[in-house]
């Protein structure tokens, strides 16, 4: 988005997975998927921690795998669940800001993205007065 524009495609398929996570649950449940051990978690394990139905918690596992931010497998009876790492990169390259030239690795916080880091130290750095 900040190199090139999206085109009509991408934006759909970026606007349903932005869509996916703007609901607590289900990014609380993406959470927990990518933070379970091993990297991927049963049905069993992600109904605990919510105050909602197990149908509940089903419609919104199925809400992010028809995103593409989860895959998922039945195994006997469970299904268990992983994070898509291609979608969370896809996300994430979307949120990086595109690197200008004035910018460095060594830029400070509190520089403003208009700021280079000359600019910065010497509105920043104050003479110190000689003492007597």
């Amino acid at each position: 988005m900040v190199r090139e524009p999206l085109g009509e495609v991408d934006a759909a398929e970026l606007a349903r997975m932005f869509k996916a996570l703007a609901d607590p649950v289900r990014l609380r449940l993406l959470s927990l998927i990518a933070s379970h051990d091993g990297g991927e978690a049963c049905v069993c394990d992600l109904t605990g921690p919510f105050d909602v139905s197990q149908p509940t918690i089903s419609h919104h596992l199925r809400v992010l795998r028809e995103a593409g931010l989860v895959g998922s497998e039945r195994r006997g009876t469970w299904v268990y669940y992983w994070v898509m790492p291609t979608a969370l990169a896809r996300l994430s390259a979307l949120l990086t800001p595109a690197q200008t030239p004035a910018q460095t690795p060594a830029q400070t916080p509190a520089q403003t993205p208009a700021q280079t880091p000359g600019q910065a130290s010497a509105q920043t750095s104050v003479p110190e007065k000689a003492s007597r």
